[in-house]
């Protein structure tokens, strides 16, 4: 399914709008995000709307506004328990691209293609890859939107908490810490996300179904990661987990959709 580009020039509209839209967010009384941060979300705005246009920034923004209010949910009792994000939650450069690399990546995939700069090579070895690449768009933020979803509900509100590798009870905001409360909210979340995706027209019913299972699958093996590797290297940032996170569930999203039309 092929998103539909504004008329004109979607870059100069989208650097615009986004200047507007991002000066509200910097004068609003909560900080969302740091002065480094609203920059670098200017940046990821601009090439989503000038390479998926309207629909494409609708779904990021629901994942800005979404994912901010999900992370400020029960601030004090996490500030207070040493669990809660830095900066009571405002976003940097280095969470924007922690968390939309993967989808910024799909995007300029979509706008290569489109622009006809693959036009020498019509014979593509992936079948329809400009709707492969919007599923992953939409399935990287139905991930990430899981994970956060996932690990602030279950911060603020699981009642037991597991290690995934092991499911030895743990404190809340363990690395690789599960719970039932985040595991629910990180699928609603997913579920959520993917039906915005679908309603503006970029994925299909089906496309649906993959977000959910690639976002499910992903999140799951974050918090394998998390338990694990993470705490092995210091380099393993949470910035570089959230974008391995991301890339799995786009990467998963898109092998569905591949092998679904497969075997069709």
């Amino acid at each position: 399914m092929l998103p539909s580009i504004d008329s004109g020039n979607p870059w100069l509209v989208g650097v615009g709008l986004n200047a507007i839209l991002l000066g509200l967010v910097w004068i609003a009384p909560k900080k969302l995000l740091t002065p480094a941060g609203l920059f670098h979300a200017w940046i990821l705005g601009v090439i989503v709307w000038g390479t998926l246009g309207w629909q494409g920034y609708l779904v990021v923004a629901f994942y800005f506004l979404v994912g901010s209010g999900v992370t400020r949910i029960g601030m004090a009792q996490k500030e207070a328990e040493g669990i809660a994000e830095k900066r009571s939650g405002a976003r940097g450069p280095e969470n924007v691209w922690g968390s939309a690399l993967t989808a910024a990546l799909c995007a300029l995939g979509v706008g290569v293609i489109n622009s006809g700069f693959l036009v020498s090579h019509p014979q593509s070895l992936v079948p329809n890859p400009v709707s492969l690449l919007v599923l992953g768009y939409v399935a990287s933020f139905s991930t990430k939107l899981s994970d956060t979803s996932a690990s602030e509900v279950g911060k603020a509100y699981g009642r037991s908490t597991f290690l995934i590798t092991t499911l030895q009870p743990v404190p809340r905001g363990t690395e690789g810490a599960v719970s039932l409360e985040g595991t629910l909210a990180g699928v609603v979340a997913s579920i959520a996300i993917a039906c915005v995706g679908w309603a503006v027209g970029l994925i299909d019913l089906l496309g649906i179904v993959w977000c959910i299972l690639a976002a499910f699958i992903a999140t799951n093996l974050e918090s394998v990661i998390g338990a694990t590797l993470q705490s092995q290297y210091t380099w393993l940032t949470n910035e570089l987990v959230n974008i391995l996170n991301t890339f799995i569930g786009a990467i998963a999203a898109i092998v569905f959709a591949w092998l679904w039309s497969a075997i069709g």
